[in-house]
């Protein structure tokens, strides 16, 4: 049960969506149900008409916003379209990565130094980049949410130069939190555990990552989109007002075990 007035009055960006599937999507949902006024990010043309149906079915007057965060002049156009729409910020969740299909296969050794890169900037620094334009017109304190997966703690079959940058993004959450601590906003992430989206199907054998998992965790079964969006609305909302800095594990405690 969500409570229905969790987020009245907030404002939060959501960055990341691809498909209903997306863990973005079911924390966007999650989030409209509490109260929040949403806006959403969308890369280009290719992915606009994809979230636009989505929103116009389900939150009809969302804002919609482009912005390709390889960019550094969208990042800008975004922030200045959402401080003329709003005039402040509360939240922002960061569901963004990417790598080239062929670096999540194989040997990480063989990574390409282009790859590296790439995987860097769009999974990584791109938090970094959103924040430092966005925090400005966060003039009441907020949270700032990013989502992570525990190939950046473990080796993961195929994750390969992902989990790296994951590891790269958990660092960024720890330093981002301390320089905008003073200002009153949290930096968190979230790390779910092996969820089937569309991010998912680019690493090689994905399916069998799954094979045994349910069996192996504390509770019994896989973490779903539902599950994370319930630790999202718990970290952007209030009720954390005194977290940041930090990873929570969302994958029905399967992080803790051994095997």
């Amino acid at each position: 049960m969500i409570a229905d007035e969790l987020l009245k009055g907030k404002k939060i960006l959501i960055m990341g969506v691809a498909n209903q599937r997306s863990i973005a999507w079911a924390i966007a949902k999650t989030f409209s149900l509490a109260g929040a006024e949403l806006a959403f990010s969308y890369q280009d043309t290719r992915f606009k008409d994809k979230v636009k149906k989505l929103v116009d079915n389900e939150m009809p007057g969302a804002l919609m916003l482009p912005c390709n965060v390889a960019n550094d002049d969208n990042i800008k156009d975004m922030a200045a379209a959402l401080k003329d729409k709003w005039g402040s910020l509360d939240g922002i969740v960061h569901s963004l990565a990417y790598a080239k299909k062929e670096e999540l296969d194989g040997m990480f050794v063989h990574t390409s130094r282009e790859g590296f890169l790439m995987a860097h900037e769009i999974s990584a620094f791109s938090l970094a980049a959103v924040s430092n334009q966005l925090y400005p017109i966060m003039n009441e304190g907020g949270s700032i949410l990013t989502l992570t997966f525990q190939g950046s703690e473990r080796v993961v079959p195929n994750y390969n130069v992902m989990g790296v940058a994951k590891a790269s993004l958990e660092a960024s959450v720890r330093y981002l939190a301390a320089d905008l601590g003073p200002l009153g906003i949290r930096v968190n992430a979230v790390s779910a555990g092996p969820i089937r989206t569309l991010s998912a199907k680019g690493v090689k054998d994905f399916n069998r990552l799954l094979d045994g998992v349910e069996e192996k965790t504390p509770l019994r079964r896989l973490a779903d989109a539902d599950d994370v969006a319930g630790t999202a609305l718990f970290l952007i909302s209030d009720l954390s007002r005194a977290v940041t800095g930090i990873v929570v594990h969302t994958d029905c405690g399967y992080h803790i075990m051994g095997v």
